[in-house]
Order: C-alpha cells, then sequence, then structure tokens
C-alpha cells in the first residue's frame, strides 16, 4: 500500500488493524486520509498484515498478539535505521477494534508505554459488547447460540459464549475489568474516540458500537436528526445527536402501499431464491473455516507460528493474578430484531442466571424510560458498559444515508463513489479528533 510506512525522522507511529474477514487494503482509505493530512516526516503508518483473511477466526486474543508483535517489531525496524518513535496511535476497524484493545493490554503489560506516549485511540464500527442481538426466549437460543459456532473462536468471542483463560467470563467482559492490563493500557491514550452507525450497518448495530443500552434509531421516522455542523447529513452532534418527533397520522393510501409491495417483489423473489442457497454455502464455509483456524490455533498455542506466546502470556490482572492462566453472516445478523428489558423484576428467562445477574436486570429495568427503552442486554454487557463509559470516550453516531452497507462505507473499504459519504467521517475524524 503506498499511503505506508514514512521516514524516519517522523516521531509518531500511527498503527491500523482491519476486521473479520478483511485485509491491509480496507483500511486503504483511512491511510490515504492521514497521509494526505501528513507527510511521512510528521506521521509514520502501519498497517497490521498478520490478522488477514480467515487469520480472523482465531479468537480475538490470538490477532492482538499478532498486532501487539508487528508493533514491537515494527519500533525496533525504525530504530535500527536511526528513527526514533516517541508517539503511539491505534485505530481499529469492527473487529480489529477489539483485537486493537487487547494488543493494547500487552503493550501495557510488556512496558511499551514507558518508552512511547500513548496518543490516539480510534474505532470504526467496532463491536465492543460483543455481536450477541438483544434476544429473548427461543429467538435467543436460535441466532445467539447457534449463530456462536459459525466463526469458530472469534465466533464465541462476540457472542459472549467462550470461558477466557479458565476464568469463568467471556474475554470481552474480560477486556472491559477495571483491574486488568487492557482498560490500565486503554487509559494511558490522550484521546479515545469512537464513530458507530446508526443504521444499516449489518455487521456490527449500533448498540454495541456506541457502547449503549438503547437504541433510539429503531425507528428513523420519529426522530430529528441533530448535525455536527460541517458534517451534515453524515455526523450527529454527540450531545444531542436527536429530537423527538410529534407522531402524525400516516397519509400513505393503500394505493401507495401496493406499490411499494410491487416495487419489492423482485428483490424478495431473489431473496426467496438466494438466501437458502447463501445460508448453505457460509454454513459449508464456517466448518471448513473453523477446521483450519483450530490447526492454526493449534500451531499458535505450540508456538510454532512464529510467535513465542509465552511473551504475552504474563499476568493481565493488575492487583490480582489469580485469573491468568497458560493456556452470509451479515445477512443472519441482520435479520435479527431487538427486544427490551420487560417492566417485571421476576422474570427470568433463563434459569441460570445467577442472584448478581437478577440484581443487575432489576436495575436496569428501573433506569429504562418509555421513549427509548433499555435493550434486553445479558448482564455482563450491562457492566461492560458501565466500566467501559468511566474510561471515557469521545462518541460520535454516524448516518450513512445512500447505502444500505454502512459498514463498510463508514471507512470507505473500497474505492467505489457508494461509500462517499464514509469521507466526511474521515475528514471529521482527521481534522476535528486525531491528535499528532
Amino acid at each position: 500500500m503506498e499511503y505506508t510506512g514514512g521516514s524516519v525522522e517522523a516521531n509518531h507511529l500511527c498503527v491500523l488493524v482491519h476486521g473479520l474477514w478483511g485485509n491491509p487494503n480496507h483500511m486503504k482509505s483511512v491511510a490515504k486520509a492521514l497521509r494526505e493530512q501528513y507527510p511521512e516526516e510528521k506521521l509514520y503508518l502501519l498497517v497490521a498484515k498478520r490478522n488477514s483473511g480467515s487469520f480472523t477466526y482465531d479468537g480475538i486474543e490470538r490477532g492482538g498478539e499478532r498486532v501487539c508483535l508487528e508493533i514491537e517489531e515494527e519500533l525496533e525496524s525504525i530504530q535500527k535505521r536511526g528513527g526514533k518513535i516517541k508517539k503511539l496511535s491505534i485505530v481499529g476497524y469492527s473487529l480489529g477494534g477489539l483485537v486493537a484493545r487487547y494488543a493494547v493490554g500487552l503493550l501495557e503489560m510488556r512496558g511499551v508505554f514507558q518508552q512511547v506516549e500513548p496518543v490516539n485511540f480510534t474505532t470504526f464500527a467496532s463491536p465492543h459488547l460483543g455481536v450477541r442481538t438483544p434476544l429473548r426466549g427461543w429467538h435467543n437460543n436460535m441466532w445467539n447460540v447457534l449463530g456462536a459456532r459459525t466463526l469458530s473462536m472469534s465466533g464465541k468471542q462476540l457472542f459472549l459464549v467462550d470461558d477466557y483463560r479458565d476464568t469463568g467470563r467471556p474475554l470481552l467482559e474480560v477486556l472491559a475489568d477495571p483491574e486488568s492490563v487492557f482498560i490500565s493500557g486503554l487509559r494511558r491514550f490522550k484521546r479515545r474516540t469512537l464513530y458507530a452507525n446508526v443504521v444499516n450497518d449489518r455487521s456490527a448495530v449500533y448498540y454495541t458500537t456506541y457502547i449503549t443500552k438503547t437504541d433510539p434509531y429503531t425507528d428513523t421516522s420519529k426522530i430529528k436528526a441533530n448535525y455536527v455542523k460541517g458534517y451534515e447529513d453524515i455526523i450527529l452532534d454527540p450531545l444531542h445527536p436527536v429530537s423527538p418527533l410529534t407522531a402524525k397520522p400516516s397519509d400513505r393510501t393503500m394505493a401507495d402501499l401496493s406499490l411499494s409491495y410491487i416495487r419489492n417483489a423482485p428483490l424478495m423473489l431473489a431473496l426467496a431464491i438466494f438466501i437458502p442457497v447463501g445460508v448453505t454455502a457460509f454454513l459449508f464455509n464456517s466448518v471448513v473455516q473453523t477446521f483450519r483456524s483450530s490447526k492454526r490455533i493449534r500451531l499458535h498455542e505450540s508456538g510454532l507460528a512464529g510467535i513465542q506466546i509465552e511473551n504475552y502470556r504474563s499476568p493481565i490482572w493488575i492487583k490480582d493474578i489469580r485469573g491468568t492462566v497458560e493456556d452470509v453472516y451479515e445477512n443472519l445478523n441482520s435479520w435479527q430484531g431487538e427486544s427490551y428489558l420487560r417492566a417485571s423484576d421476576d422474570e427470568n428467562d433463563d434459569g441460570n442466571l445467577t442472584k448478581a445477574d437478577n440484581q443487575i436486570l432489576a436495575l436496569e429495568r428501573k433506569k429504562s424510560h418509555p421513549q427509548f427503552p433499555t435493550l434486553a442486554l445479558a448482564p455482563c454487557q450491562f457492566t461492560m458498559v458501565d466500566e467501559l463509559d468511566k474510561v471515557g470516550w469521545r462518541k460520535y453516531p454516524v448516518w450513512i444515508h445512500d447505502v444500505r452497507h454502512s459498514h463498510a462505507a463508514i471507512i470507505v473499504r473500497s474505492d467505489t463513489p457508494r461509500f462517499k459519504e464514509g469521507l466526511v467521517v474521515l475528514r471529521h475524524w482527521i481534522n476535528e479528533e486525531f491528535l499528532i
């Protein structure tokens, strides 16, 4: 990629981390935008490469170990050429944001932040709370349980059904533990910024990318958007993103509705034909990739994949080391609706919930507001929201209008005019948020 690298004169290294099924080219527009603003003498760019393609199936911690190694190797390489990096920024897209957060913990653990100053930590459309859809009853068992089995170890971690290093807790919950190196390292950054799509993100929905318990964008006909000046129609005002609209009686006639159904008929017919084929192909590919991923994981854990894992398996807790132990997806996801916590304090759809879990849910029910009710998140997700918010984030809701694939458009993942709204997002980030 022509925008990466830099001069030995640069003292600031910015690392870009792609997402699930991704490759370095997905970060090309991000790298280009940075390079157009900052020359090679000011900013050195590194696009992580070791997690390309199906390697993202192997789990967030293995991805984080690979990225940490790449950063350490790049710092050493720059130093050998006569350069000296004094500042470090990390940018994660989609799953790359979680991989980046894990890598931050490892960099903290290994003392790298004693040598370089952490400046910017940014995520674009990253599922900080996992991809578990807020559902209840059999819908929960159908999607959140079965869906977790389609993406190997990364899938289990994203759906919060893994057991991280025999702690009895999912990895994402540990990533948000205030006593872990992951939060300790994240706090060191001067600025933590996130951008989250409010609609049409078929991979990572708003509540998880924005780290929130509610979703005011489920019915956009009931809200008025308030935009940031100079970035209208794309970047919403983080303090007052929406205002409620007074409900108006529908003026759509039966003829209008019929015409709408007729226009959508070809699409519905295509979906009826191709979705079963696509799902079958997706599930078959999941089996193949899970098998391949398990082989890579065994090589990784045995130290035969080029990484000495003992260097990255030190205690993750700051005060308590007892937890340390050696050790067509998008479419399916977008079909799932969202459920909310009910008012009843004695409901328990999952008999496996502990007393502490039920207390968390009872408290969240009391906080729920009728206008924007609390989503039916898992107890650990509510805890994750609270702990991550304590770290402090500059959050920006993003409203992509022109395409129904906002997950790709938010960073202009490919060079197509359809994703031009993502250029506004990148312009806002570089002009308003990125510290050099």
